[in-house]
């Protein structure tokens, strides 16, 4: 999607669809009171109709009749002024660019407004995100003629707007590559088998600068003694990867290696403890960590942002067969502590444990991994915030103010020693599952937190909000994939670059 800014009247801006916002209760402000004499007084004659409303996710759509350079009008309602954050402009370009793309697609033009509250670079980036994301088809797999028309141009327009370009630019590559994410996730696990994420990954490598790609096989990790993770791989007959890539810019910080660790269960039957049938379709998505890791990498090289990166992705399948792992079987993990699986479908804990040793063992100085980790994340949080765990302060605030500047939001949950009494095993140096069934995100970082060596970490459970069930209701409309995580990883390199 081309994405344009310009100064200039509204009344001027040519396209298919132009949108300004509207406060509840309902009043024309900015573009829309610039616009509604060139429209016969008709803006405001659907306020007092009760027909154009303020109400958050509310559009009112109104034809131009050759009255403007645009051949359609949209009211986008953003809720209670007072209420207004970047993620109410994001919701009202989300229900714009749908509206849009089940009439015309084409070039929809958005309003700045200085009198939201909200700095018009805040606003920039908010409006590129809600269209580009909320523009998103997933249905790239039917045959028939369903799709909407696409969105081929963006315009920002309003007083101050040239100064936006290069925000909006570089907003417009972070969302696109979450967009990316979400083919990733949302791709069937027939298509998207660990080998071909691999080979994702080496097309990135020789798309974008400064990036080093190493792949290993499953010889290469069974040498390495990652007996946690070939543990899950040896079930399917489909060859797991160890995907390594490395990102090194020009003028980066020599003393400090961002190292992202993305779960990639590529299909998650539970294995020997075989998940229910319902919804076990879903479980394509359980590779959600291991995507947002992939593209947020794609994300900070097509920005050119100056800090270094080492990304190690655990690809696998988890499958019941003769050769799967079984419970009661131990097993040694690359760090060398013993592990007893009582549960084989808690196996995410397992395959970041050796890649988490792997990344600190290549240099990582701060670890964040991210992963569709437990269903109780889902219970306590749903599908709005990720978990957030760490074992630094100043770290987990780092990564939490990405989450907030980025809109993909994080709600930080405690770290304690006490929770590692839920790791005791009679026979190994500890369990992958408790079976007390309490605090299950923190029961799962604490067993985490036994691999990641010296330094800080954080830890990101994404399993509500990788992979939505139904609409979010905001702009995410649908199920599937959301590509969470990816503008987050943007978001956090441009931080610790400053």
């Amino acid at each position: 999607m081309e994405i344009a800014v310009v100064e200039g009247p509204p009344e001027g801006v040519e396209a298919d669809v132009l949108a300004f916002p509207v406060t509840e209760p309902a009043r024309l402000t900015g573009a829309g009171e610039a616009l509604d004499p060139a429209l016969g007084g008709r803006l405001a004659q659907l306020i007092a109709d009760g027909e154009l409303k303020g109400k958050s996710g509310h559009v009112t759509l109104l034809h131009t009749r050759g009255e403007l350079a645009a051949s359609r009008v949209i009211a986008a309602g953003l809720g209670e002024a007072a209420n207004v954050e970047a993620d109410s402009l994001r919701t009202a370009a989300a229900r714009v660019a749908a509206r849009a793309g089940r009439i015309a697609g084409g070039t929809v033009a958005w309003a700045l407004e200085p009198g939201l509250g909200l700095a018009l670079e805040e606003q920039a980036r908010a409006l590129v995100d809600g269209t580009l994301l909320g523009s998103y088809d997933a249905a790239r797999w039917k045959t028939a003629d369903e799709r909407r028309k696409p969105i081929e141009r963006l315009v920002l327009f309003g007083q101050g707007a040239s100064a936006l370009g290069d925000t909006a630019r570089r907003a417009g590559i972070a969302a696109g590559w979450a967009n990316r994410c979400r083919d990733l996730v949302n791709a069937p696990a027939n298509e998207l088998t660990p080998a071909a994420l691999a080979d994702r990954a080496a097309e990135m490598a020789v798309e974008l600068p400064h990036l080093r790609l190493e792949v290993l096989g499953p010889d290469e990790i069974r040498a390495a003694g990652m007996g946690a993770l070939w543990s899950v791989a040896r079930g399917s007959e489909l060859e797991p990867r160890l995907i390594v890539i490395e990102y090194d810019p020009p003028g980066a910080r020599t003393d400090l290696l961002l190292g992202l660790v993305g779960k990639a269960i590529t299909f998650d039957s539970g294995g020997l403890s075989l998940k229910p049938a319902s919804r076990m379709d879903e479980m394509k998505s359980d590779m959600g960590g291991g995507g947002a890791v992939l593209c947020g990498v794609g994300a900070v090289a097509a920005l050119g942002l100056p800090t270094r990166l080492l990304a190690v992705i655990p690809a696998c399948e988890n499958m019941p067969s003769g050769h799967a792992c079984r419970p009661g079987d131990v097993v040694t993990a690359l760090n060398g502590k013993t592990i007893e699986i009582t549960n084989t479908d808690a196996e995410g804990r397992l395959v970041l444990a050796d890649a988490l040793t792997y990344a600190r063992r290549r240099g990582a100085t701060h670890l964040l991994d991210l992963a569709t980790l437990t269903g109780a994340v889902v219970v306590a949080l749903g599908d709005f915030y990720a978990g957030l765990i760490g074992n630094d302060d100043g770290w987990s605030a780092d990564v939490r103010a990405a989450a907030q500047a980025s809109g993909d939001h994080a709600w930080l949950l405690p770290l304690h020693e006490t929770y590692k009494r839920h790791l005791r095993s009679t026979f190994a140096d500890m369990k992958n599952s408790s079976d007390l069934r309490q605090a299950g995100p923190l029961y799962a970082a604490s067993f985490l937190q036994e691999f990641v060596g010296e330094g800080p970490w954080a830890h990101l459970d994404i399993a509500g909000t990788a992979f939505l069930e139904r609409g979010r209701g905001d702009y995410y409309a649908g199920k599937g994939a959301t590509g969470y995580g990816v503008r987050l990883i943007a978001a956090l390199a441009e931080r610790l670059a400053k």
